[in-house]
């Protein structure tokens, strides 16, 4: 497997950030990693390895980049508006450098989907509904896509608008709207094992079945954990029979 790791001084974030980079071709899937994980937590755990036959074979070439909750929603020592004011600074690093970064090593046309697991489908998704011009879909996994479970009581515009179980249901916006109907990937999936909930999938869904957005819910059984094992079932499978 081609695996290449990248780093660079990020001006939004005024520090440096590191890419892992896997596969030569195919579609770019851009994985967010859960809670307070780095760029290789999905190598470490095993799910780079899960889906290394569709890396290799050019179906799709994954980037991995590093999170910063631990310095905004899960750094218990920092005010709410602090945190909610790095988060924008990490919303602004994905959209104005590594897009940029995944266009400029593979194409200017090429599909880019975001995915995660956990804390990690939430960012996916959020990215993905704020700017659905530059990432055209989501896989998202066992997912909360309430912001304000994550802010320990706080909240402000800045955690509303980074929060689609609260922003979608407002909007109104043709452009974003006609955008979400045409992606042919919004995928939601989840377990209803252990530490699972489900009905945060569910509520997602309904919200978009209310946009007539079309999009995928699955709910796999009660003997599906909230766990790493699961996902590298998981994505796997929607690699295999979704693109």
């Amino acid at each position: 497997m081609q695996r290449e790791i990248t780093e660079w001084y990020s001006p939004s974030l005024n520090k440096n950030m590191e890419v892992a980079v896997y596969g030569h071709y195919g579609f770019a899937l851009l994985l967010i990693p859960t809670a307070a994980s780095g760029y290789l937590e999905y190598e470490q755990m095993g799910l780079i390895e899960s889906i290394s036959q569709f890396i290799d074979s050019g179906k799709v070439k994954v980037y991995c980049i590093n999170s910063i909750n631990s310095e905004s929603w899960l750094n218990p020592y920092m005010s709410g508006y602090d945190k909610a004011a790095r988060h924008h600074c990490f919303n602004d690093y994905v959209i104005k450098e590594v897009i940029p970064f995944i266009k400029s090593t593979s194409s200017q046309d090429n599909e880019i989907i975001a995915g995660g697991a956990s804390f990690g489908a939430l960012h996916a998704a959020n990215l993905f509904f704020k700017h659905p011009d530059l990432i055209n879909g989501i896989i998202a996994m066992s997912g909360c896509y309430d912001l304000s479970v994550y802010t320990d009581g706080y909240y402000d515009d800045e955690v509303y608008f980074n929060s689609p179980v609260h922003y979608l249901p407002q909007l109104r916006a043709e452009w974003h709207l006609a955008l979400y109907r045409e992606s042919r990937h919004i995928h939601f999936v989840t377990g209803s094992g252990a530490y699972e909930r489900p009905d945060y999938s569910q509520q997602i869904s309904s919200i978009l079945n209310m946009k007539n957005v079309p999009h995928e819910l699955s709910i796999w059984g009660q003997d599906m954990p909230h766990d790493w094992w699961v996902w590298k079932k998981m994505l796997p499978y929607y690699l295999e029979t979704r693109f």
